[in-house]
């Protein structure tokens, strides 16, 4: 039976990865901190429904613990790594950067470490669609310069995909950086635009909308999302013999078995038309405060998704209605509302 370690597994994405490998027939180590950057309740409940399957082992600490990766590790001895453990948010970059530097920085170097000392047949982390950062040019294919972070957030992704490169080029480790877009589904976090527009329209609330609503964002359902990286998985990277071998389009490294690719639904969505669905699965409008833009954040992301269909010949799929019609059914199950 292969053993996954999933970081972050009591999160919104580890959920359902772990969900999805658990049905597969894995056993799965999930490892998560329970912080309480949003209700830990819901983190919990998360977690009880993994553990409820008897390939599920919950280890609860923090990965910039010292020590506790590399015991870990040492221990469990997983075929393949996927550390989705970070502090997330554009936003709370800005007033608390500190736990960016303690949970993406120092905790993924002590992931790097373990896995450096315990050898993985795969170690695949989720970077994000923010390190694109200033960049205008659409869409974002993985090839493209990203050197303009706009948010500390952001600027820690890129770092730690820096970081993975080094240990993937020296230490021989096969890793592959997921950028993730914009990701909404049942479960989600309570600080992504989706909950929070879905709690307030059903609370008679207004909701506030950045940028007067001249925002637009590739959304990825969270299946989607899972499906691309269960299938990712199984692409292990190879260091290049030739390095004139790579494709156009391949972001593969020259000097290491290391690749980054996007997961995004590659057709971006006005936020009024994602307000629109969101008010159409609740069956009520929007009262729209109309604000400017927020600080950190950018107009648009668009991901080209091409790499992906190559690789894998998947291509996410799931519509923004049908998407967010599950994630409010979820939320009224959920909150009894």
């Amino acid at each position: 039976m292969a053993k996954a370690l999933v970081t972050g597994a009591a999160g919104f994405i580890g959920y359902h990865l772990c969900s999805r490998l658990l049905d597969e027939g894995w056993e799965v180590v999930g490892f998560d901190a329970l912080t309480d950057y949003y209700d830990v309740k819901l983190k919990q409940r998360r977690q009880q429904m993994l553990l409820q399957n008897s390939g599920f082992r919950a280890v609860n600490d923090r990965l910039e613990a010292d020590g506790v990766l590399m015991d870990l590790l040492a221990a469990e001895k997983p075929d393949v790594v996927i550390h989705l453990a970070a502090q997330a948010g554009v936003r709370y970059s800005i007033d608390n950067p500190r736990s960016y530097v303690e949970a993406n920085l120092i905790g993924t170097f002590n992931l790097l470490e373990a896995v450096r000392a315990t050898p993985v047949k795969h170690l695949l982390m989720a970077s994000t669609s923010s390190v694109f950062g200033a960049n205008t040019a659409m869409p974002y294919a993985e090839t493209d310069k990203a050197d303009t972070q706009m948010s500390f957030y952001a600027a820690t992704k890129k770092a730690n995909e820096a970081m993975g490169h080094s240990y993937a080029h020296l230490y021989d480790i096969p890793t592959t950086m997921f950028r993730f877009f914009t990701v909404y589904g049942p479960w989600g976090r309570p600080d992504m635009a989706l909950f929070k527009f879905t709690k307030a329209i059903l609370e008679g609330k207004p909701i506030d909308v950045y940028n007067h609503g001249d925002m637009q964002r590739d959304f990825t359902y969270i299946d989607d999302l899972v499906q691309g990286i269960r299938l990712l998985m199984d692409a292990v990277p190879e260091r290049p013999a030739d390095p004139a071998d790579i494709a156009d389009n391949d972001s593969l490294s020259p000097v290491a078995p290391y690749r980054v690719i996007n997961i995004g639904n590659s057709e971006p969505v006005q936020l009024l038309s994602f307000i629109e669905a969101i008010e159409g699965a609740v069956g009520q409008k929007a009262d729209r405060n109309f604000m400017d833009m927020q600080p950190g954040d950018v107009p648009a992301t668009w991901a080209d998704g091409s790499l992906l269909r190559d690789l894998t010949g998947y291509a996410p799929k799931t519509s923004v209605a049908d998407g967010v019609a599950r994630f409010v059914a979820w939320y009224r199950d959920y909150y009894q509302v």
